[in-house]
């Protein structure tokens, strides 16, 4: 069990702002961080358990420092600089100390264009030519960020830090790999005084107005560099609030050894996200830096190699000395869930004090899901971890989830301790005729079923109509459910098959079938809503969205997906032998779902997933093998 010395704090300090004296202050009683003179604003005041807003906004110190790096990026003989857009309370220049929030993302200097890759494969998989951007350089937006708008008010500095190669930072992108990852560990080093930064002019740049307690938070990207620092156990990081985080970039980008790509972005990988994230000036110093992503990250085979393996944040979570509160969503196919459930379980592990937030929308903020919940929510995260205050933190719930669109649910754990695994086996049913038989004891025992690759065609429109034959799938249904069956945690199948062809993908898509209104979206409307302070060009309003539903027939609950070549394992490609019958295991995605009672709980398997996988010339032959076959669900109640 980790020792973490911060889950002792009893009393919270404050840093005195004239002389550096620590006041022990009992926030018990609902006390105020207060100093020794009479001075008014410029102390950091608690009252009802929360940081009050008693700062200006508007009137707030912004600067570019420049931070130095250990490492050098680009290979320029200099090391790296990474810019830091600070954002804090002005009484900080008569000495106020404060805590800092850090977020770093590679977005703060836009996006440029990049070719993505071919999709249709026509023998191997290959790589789409490319060549560094031109043209003038973008400049940068560190309104990007929502943190500042709420927390320098309350007593916090946010800063925005642009990531190697990209707006004002020198270095190159590398997808969070280790340079990015110590690049950005300099920043919270620079704000705990053991690294060195620079105004634009060369001038040495401290942080003497910060009290060396350190946050980071981000979405997505910006969420996996946290977690990346993170795992360095850099001190003064004291919690990480990661949203939609990818936690492994190989569960991106790659799928049980094969090539998947994120929904909705067929042809993207990890060279790619390098070269539309490389905005710096000069950016054709990156032109080597970014051809050795193109050939590590081994698009050819999908294996789980070095590359992907320094990219795996979830294996250094013994190392994390900062806590994390996590936002996960069952519904989002562009960071997948198999993210936040990795990186959930390896917390728990290690006994790293941690809360889930688990949602059903689309990749999106969590700011827009839950407004004013989620804002309270972090803030008084952010009370807790970096100025003490004794607030509830970590008596809420350890975990929500989003049950039912808008509707949240605490539970002890995730997935939930009661789920148990219930083996549903692949029959024959009453005919030859799909759809078969998805039971316990199933019809059928030894006969086989077969179904031709067909890419061309997408997986809704495979799933849509079970009520024929079709010969580019196979179906497997329940009868009507007698009652609800919930399932939490992580859905698997085993298929006793043989398969022949030039595909290697399998594809496995767990369904709910039965007439239902559901959600088709999640998006803006017209109406808005303000959360922070605003300043012109950096608005603390966003637009509030909404659910979209309608009558459907079926959804897609979950989905995997398996490279039948890596069938033992994700790091080995294995020759497959035409008309041998091998027995193939895989996991679906994870997922937190309620089939209702009446409707059919179905398992439609496929080979080519058109809006994720790669696209193999059609033909590809798969024979199944009834009674061997079979599909194994955590069942919770």
């Amino acid at each position: 069990m980790m020792n973490h010395a911060w889950s002792r704090w009893s009393t919270t300090t404050l840093w005195n702002v004239r002389s550096g004296l620590i006041v022990g202050v009992c926030l018990a009683l609902g006390a105020t961080l207060t100093h020794a003179t009479a001075e008014a604003a410029t102390e950091v005041i608690v009252r009802e358990g929360k940081t009050q807003p008693v700062f200006s906004y508007a009137d707030a110190i912004r600067e570019t420092v420049y931070v130095e790096t250990p490492v050098d990026s680009d290979a320029d003989g200099r090391k790296d600089r990474v810019a830091a857009y600070v954002t804090r309370p002005k009484e900080t220049r008569q000495g106020l100390k404060v805590a800092s929030i850090v977020e770093a993302s590679p977005y703060f200097g836009g996006l440029v264009d990049a070719p993505y890759h071919p999709v249709d494969v026509t023998d191997v998989p290959r790589l789409s030519p490319w060549s560094p951007p031109s043209g003038p350089w973008p400049g940068v937006d560190y309104a990007r960020t929502n943190y500042d708008n709420y927390f320098v008010s309350r007593g916090y500095a946010v800063l925005s830090v642009s990531g190697l190669g990209t707006g004002e930072s020198d270095g190159c992108p590398g997808v969070v790999g280790t340079d990015e990852k110590l690049a950005v560990k300099s920043v919270i080093e620079w704000l705990t005084g053991r690294a060195s930064a620079f105004s634009a002019d060369g001038t040495a740049v401290g942080a003497d107005w910060s009290t060396k307690n350190v946050a980071m938070a981000g979405g997505a990207y910006n969420a996996s560099l946290a977690l990346a620092v993170a795992g360095t156990g850099v001190a003064g990081l004291k919690t990480v609030v990661a949203t939609g985080s990818v936690s492994s970039w190989y569960e991106y980008y790659r799928a049980n050894g094969g090539v998947v790509a994120p929904g909705g972005y067929g042809g993207e990988d990890a060279d790619l996200h390098a070269k539309v994230v490389l905005t710096r000036k000069n950016p054709g110093v990156c032109a080597q830096a970014v051809h050795r992503i193109e050939r590590e990250m081994n698009r050819a085979s999908g294996d789980y190699n070095a590359f992907w393996h320094e990219r795996n944040f979830v294996k250094d979570v013994p190392r994390f000395k900062a806590s994390v509160f996590q936002v996960g969503s069952v519904g989002d196919w562009n960071v997948k869930p198999k993210q936040f459930a990795e990186l959930w379980k390896a917390l728990e592990r290690n006994d790293v004090p941690r809360r889930l937030w688990l949602a059903r929308t689309p990749h999106v903020d969590i700011l827009h899901s839950r407004r004013q919940v989620w804002t309270d929510a972090v803030h008084q995260w952010f009370d807790h971890w970096l100025y003490g205050v004794r607030n509830g933190a970590l008596s809420e719930p350890k975990v929500q989830v989003e049950t039912e669109p808008t509707v949240w649910q605490g539970y002890r754990n995730w997935p939930d301790p009661a789920a148990r695994p219930v083996t549903f086996r692949f029959g024959a049913g009453d005919s030859r005729a799909q759809p078969g038989e998805l039971a316990q004891w199933p019809s059928g025992f030894g006969q086989r079923q077969e179904f031709v690759d067909a890419p061309g065609r997408t997986a809704d429109e495979l799933v849509a109509d079970t009520g024929d034959a079709d010969p580019n799938r196979l179906v497997y249904l329940t009868g009507p459910l007698p009652k609800d069956v919930r399932i939490s945690g992580v859905p698997e199948v085993t298929l006793r098959a043989s398969v022949t062809g030039p595909s290697p993908y399998l594809t496995a898509l767990l369904v709910d079938y039965g007439t239902d209104t559901r959600p088709t979206g999640f998006g803006p409307t017209d109406e808005s809503w303000c959360f922070g302070d605003s300043v012109p060009g950096n608005s603390g309003c966003r637009a509030i969205y909404r659910y979209t539903t309608a009558q459907t027939p079926y959804q897609v609950v979950s989905r995997g997906w398996l490279d039948v070549r890596n069938r033992h394992s994700a790091s080995v490609t294995e020759p497959l032998s035409p008309d041998r019958t091998y027995t193939l295991r895989w996991d679906l995605q994870p997922q937190e779902y309620r089939f209702k009672a009446g409707h059919r709980l179905g398992v439609v398997l496929i080979s080519t997933d058109r809006d994720f996988t790669l696209r193999y010339p059609a033909g590809t032959r798969i024979s199944a093998q009834l009674g061997f076959s079979e599909l194994t669900l955590p069942v919770a109640g």
